[in-house]
């Protein structure tokens, strides 16, 4: 009852503000930013410690301006997230480029089944747009929400233009079932996850520091036959990107192990030290690589 409640009044504010213009959602989005940083600080030391670790080559108060600014594009994200509740598919078009659609449209015409990778950066969640630009039916893999309700308003805004969420457990078999249909899917992963201690089978470098990884794509990928491509995004201002799909491997069956997750992170490595602001600095990524620290001296 009490998550019904929660929801129910959140969904309810969040309807009725999705209705402002994009102007009055940014001033919104710059007031947030300000109380997250100055008044009810929102895991800044979690920022402060991601960064600090990550470039250990600037100093602190390069530090800080790179978390003020992700603040900003943080709580951007949000508002945008609420607009999309009642965006038309012409407004998004305008916002969201896809800039090599042919070459996806040339990859389905040959009959090939993608994985496409992708990172926690700029505005992930506008992807859901793609079906609008491709044939190819596209599967998101996603992680279940504790609160039911906010589940089925993710799923809801995730399928309004037709993706078709997944829940992550159900992947595999969900992926076969189509190939067996013959009906040519993306399926894309939110791949910069971090694995429970417990599940954790390899570890990579990633921004400096010992990083565990989910290896779903990795796995997925060579068993199924499915090329993978990388998903790389550029924010060109506020509330308008621009995303590439970027080849990683095109003959899954003939690649070295970790081959996959070693180049996805190369890429998406590459892309935040571009602009490190958009990157979702909040998550506790490294949650546990002092743990693991810990084990290689025992």
């Amino acid at each position: 009852m009490i998550h019904w409640f929660i929801y129910a009044v959140s969904f309810s504010l969040i309807w009725l503000l999705s209705w402002l213009p994009s102007r009055i959602l940014y001033i919104f989005s710059d007031l947030c930013a300000f109380l997250l940083w100055y008044v009810f600080p929102y895991r800044k030391k979690v920022i402060l410690k991601n960064l600090a670790l990550s470039f250990p080559e600037k100093k602190p108060e390069e530090h800080r301006k790179i978390a003020k600014r992700f603040y900003h594009h943080f709580c951007d994200t949000f508002m945008e997230a609420m607009s999309a509740i009642h965006m038309n598919k012409e407004k998004f078009n305008r916002r969201y480029r896809f800039l090599n659609i042919d070459y996806l449209n040339d990859l389905y015409a040959s009959g090939k089944d993608i994985i496409l990778v992708l990172g926690h950066y700029a505005n992930w969640e506008w992807l859901s747009l793609l079906p609008l630009h491709t044939e190819y039916t596209i599967l998101a893999i996603y992680k279940t929400l504790h609160n039911k309700f906010f589940d089925r308003m993710f799923i809801r805004l995730r399928g309004k233009f037709g993706v078709v969420p997944v829940p992550k457990e159900k992947a595999l078999r969900i992926i076969i079932e189509y190939q067996k249909k013959r009906d040519p899917i993306i399926t894309y992963f939110l791949a910069d996850q971090r694995p429970r201690w417990n599940e954790i089978q390899y570890w990579t470098t990633f921004m400096n520091q010992p990083t565990p990884v989910i290896l779903g794509p990795e796995k997925i990928a060579p068993k199924l036959d499915m090329v993978v491509l990388f998903f790389h995004i550029k924010r060109v201002r506020r509330g308008f990107y621009e995303s590439t799909f970027v080849p990683l491997v095109m003959e899954p069956a003939n690649i070295e192990s970790y081959e996959i997750t070693r180049k996805y992170y190369q890429n998406l490595e590459k892309m935040i030290r571009e602009n490190p602001e958009f990157y979702l600095w909040s998550h506790d990524r490294w949650k546990h690589t002092k743990k693991y620290e810990q084990s290689l001296k025992s």
